[in-house]
């Protein structure tokens, strides 16, 4: 038959704040493991891949990516093509080699010189979005970018279009939470996103 005195001493208990701590902790892991069930294993996240390089279409992606992030959405956003032009910044001369400048010569440099993808009117069509939008109070695609920094949206650029297309990594705009990156990373990115889209 067993005492006491078999059993050996009991084990010391930790003290009640170490314990506090650490359930804590496991309830917060729960939590969110809770979360990712209910949605499927998708993380509150939003993904984009930017191919259009529109104005119309580039305002669109930057107000939604603004509008999830202020709601407390993760944002990625991935360009690649044409929607690399909105990227580059007018301001920032680099060393390019004979296909580089010419593909530098042909597609709009920032995004101050995109044009529409319906009623360019030989130019005068963004012109008059920017003007409408100016009347309206509407926050510029400046103000937006500057939104999503805030929030801390990811921008990533595409390596294989910037590479076929001339694209330097030293031109882009100047932007806290940009990088460059293939397609595989971000579709290993997107797959856990509880929403993706094409613009």
């Amino acid at each position: 038959m067993n005492t006491d005195k078999d059993l050996g001493e009991p084990a010391p208990v930790p003290p009640l704040s170490s314990m506090d701590g650490k359930l804590n902790e496991v309830l917060k892991r729960l939590q969110a493991l809770e979360g990712q069930v209910l949605k499927g294993g998708k993380e509150n996240r939003l993904s984009m891949l930017v191919f259009s390089g529109s104005l119309d279409r580039i305002l669109s992606a930057f107000v939604l990516a603004s509008t999830a992030a202020a709601s407390g959405m993760q944002v990625e956003m991935f360009f690649t093509f044409w929607g690399l032009a909105a990227l580059r910044d007018a301001r920032k001369n680099v060393h390019k080699d004979l296909l580089g400048k010419m593909f530098g010569w042909m597609l709009p440099r920032g995004m101050k010189q995109l044009p529409l993808s319906q009623m360019q009117m030989g130019g005068m069509g963004p012109a008059m979005i920017r003007h409408v939008m100016k009347q309206k109070r509407m926050a510029s695609l400046d103000e937006m970018v500057a939104i999503c920094a805030e929030f801390q949206v990811r921008i990533s650029a595409c390596d294989m279009s910037r590479e076929i297309m001339g694209i330097t990594p030293e031109e882009l705009i100047d932007y806290p939470y940009i990088d460059c990156c293939g397609a595989a990373s971000f579709i290993e990115r997107a797959t856990s996103s509880q929403i993706a889209f094409f613009i």
